[in-house]
């Protein structure tokens, strides 16, 4: 199968698009922030059903990717997650251990080595200025917003670059 042939990938978000991160945020209210305690909670999130369903519907015409800026140290509790709540199987990316970058620039590296020379069908993400820059970068955008936006899980993405 050449790559041009291949089905395009749709990309999914993780937190607040198909897992729901409310009963861990107060994790990130505490000074300092309790990072370990809110990743070690990620398992008992709840699904999202509106982001699950989409993503069930999208692995009919689509390889599904999975893009977050969990760090990598939790590869299998988010693998079992994925699994537990019956999302399509796909490929994996997580932020790096020790990388702070905001969410933005991180998932937009991904976008673009994911998009060389296969069609991203969407972008699916809770994250407003990774939704922003996704599409100045020419990618298409679905913006997750079935869960309770939460401003104490923005500033985390975007100005200390945790998830």
């Amino acid at each position: 199968m050449t790559e041009s042939s291949e089905r395009p990938i749709a990309v999914f978000d993780l937190d607040n698009t198909l897992a729901d991160t409310a009963h861990r945020q107060h994790f990130l209210r505490a000074r300092p922030k309790d990072w370990d305690g809110f990743f070690a909670a990620a398992p008992a999130d709840p699904p999202l059903a509106e982001g699950v369903a989409l993503a069930v519907r999208s692995a009919r015409d689509c390889e599904i990717v999975y893009l977050t800026g969990r760090p990598e140290r939790y590869r299998q509790d988010t693998l079992d997650w994925l699994a537990a709540h019956g999302l399509p199987a796909g490929e994996l990316h997580m932020r790096g251990d020790a990388d702070r970058r905001p969410a933005r620039f991180t998932k937009l590296t991904v976008l673009r080595r994911l998009g060389r020379g296969r069609a991203v069908r969407f972008l699916v993400d809770d994250d407003d200025l990774v939704c922003d820059d996704a599409e100045r970068a020419g990618f298409p955008v679905v913006r997750a917003r079935w869960a309770e936006r939460s401003q104490v899980l923005r500033e985390a993405q975007e100005q200390e670059g945790r998830t």
